[in-house]
């Protein structure tokens, strides 16, 4: 089953985050029709590609980097295929949440000072790029990584 194509618009050519965003779902689209995907996921995209095909200017940027962000999400879970660098933004907010907070208490509550949390912050955060790295570079050279990573 074929992807479906995106409507131009010309018209967003003078809102500049509004044209950086459609862009790149544009370049989502296009790397995911160079994969064979199953039909059930060819479905779900040509419905998202359909619903912001009739959406007005107004609404399209939120929608979609939600419509992106679902697809990127659906892709991960059933084909395990992700963009550039996208394990190590996930596990960059981990890394300080799971890591990096628990450190910080309990450097502060061994000192005495609860100043001391932020100091485990950088740490965690330092441990959750290092983890997404290496992942990244695992899913690089598995052949499951988009040539595109995605920026909001």
């Amino acid at each position: 089953m074929k992807i479906n194509s995106l409507k131009p618009r010309p018209e967003i050519s003078n809102k500049p985050k509004l044209q950086k965003v459609y862009t790149q779902f544009e370049k989502l689209i296009d790397e995911l029709r160079i994969i064979v995907l199953p039909e059930k996921i060819t479905v779900f995209i040509n419905a998202s590609i359909d619903e912001l095909n009739l959406i007005s200017n107004e609404k399209l940027r939120s929608q979609t980097k939600k419509k992106q962000s679902k697809i990127i999400s659906l892709i991960e879970k059933e084909l395990k295929i992700v963009p550039i660098n996208h394990y190590r933004n996930t596990w960059m907010a981990i890394g300080m949440s799971a890591f990096g907070v628990p450190l910080g208490v309990a450097l502060g509550a061994s000192l005495g000072n609860m100043g001391f949390i932020a100091i485990g912050l950088p740490i965690g955060m330092a441990i959750g790029l290092s983890v997404g790295t290496s992942m990244d570079k695992k899913a690089q050279e598995e052949g499951r990584q988009l040539n595109m990573e995605v920026k909001f």
